[in-house]
């Protein structure tokens, strides 16, 4: 079993620790109404915003954060309820060809999120607005098309780690082109690296998990595609003696 399953599934169980509110609801069922959130239930959302989940990695919040997808600084009272939950719940549906990842949470945790982003002050200061999107791309198979879409905004292009949003992060991304370090990283590590995000390796939350956006078939794609930016192989251990 790879390493992501397991750890993605530790990270589902992790938040369903969390408190569990009931999602209200409109009197014909439809519709996300936010949640009254207590002031530890506050606490609880920022934390995890900014310890667990990798929504700073594109998102800007009162100043912190990336510049890849909209503020989220002053959503109350501006952004419709529906539209920020379902973006958080299933962003490719709502946003067809959109390049945020469907994060895996349990739905308490979706609701607490959207809640808090709706039910927040925003801090005074300038908003920061966030780049265009780029167009949707045919990425069934083209590793350097998802490359291109999915990793370059952080990790650039070429695969330097300079992508026009690296120096929004307190990490600097990972220069895919560096072999001495890319050399020492298995095919398995960077395929749940990529899958599973940031966090559930042990390394910065804001690097977003792709295993709910991107088949298995296309990550692994990608995983082929980093060694040719590379131009190195995995530890020799880690290797097929076949």
């Amino acid at each position: 079993m790879r390493l992501a399953a397991v750890a993605t599934a530790w990270v589902g169980i992790a938040l369903s620790l969390l408190p569990t509110p009931t999602r209200a609801q409109t009197a014909s069922g439809r519709g996300f109404v936010p949640l009254q959130l207590s002031p530890f239930q506050m606490r609880e959302a920022e934390s995890l915003i900014h310890t667990r989940l990798p929504c700073l990695g594109c998102h800007e919040l009162d100043g912190d954060g990336g510049r890849i997808g909209p503020s989220l600084s002053d959503l109350k009272g501006r952004t419709p309820p529906d539209s920020v939950y379902d973006m958080i719940r299933d962003p490719q549906h709502t946003i067809p060809g959109t390049i945020m990842p469907r994060v895996r949470m349990p739905a308490a945790t979706q609701e607490l999120i959207a809640s808090y982003l709706l039910q927040r002050a925003a801090k005074p200061g300038p908003r920061r607005e966030a780049a265009p999107e780029r167009k949707a791309a045919d990425t069934a198979s083209d590793a350097p098309a998802l490359y291109g879409r999915f990793c370059s905004p952080c990790h650039g292009v070429s695969g330097s780690g300079n992508g026009p949003n690296a120096r929004f992060l307190p990490v600097p991304p990972t220069a895919h082109t560096k072999g001495a370090y890319m050399s020492t990283r298995s095919d398995d590590e960077l395929f749940d690296m990529i899958s599973a995000g940031g966090y559930v390796m042990n390394r910065s939350p804001r690097m977003p998990p792709f295993g709910g956006t991107l088949s298995p078939e296309q990550i692994l794609s990608l995983v082929r595609y980093l060694r040719t930016l590379c131009r190195c192989e995995g530890p020799a251990w880690s290797r097929s003696k076949s």
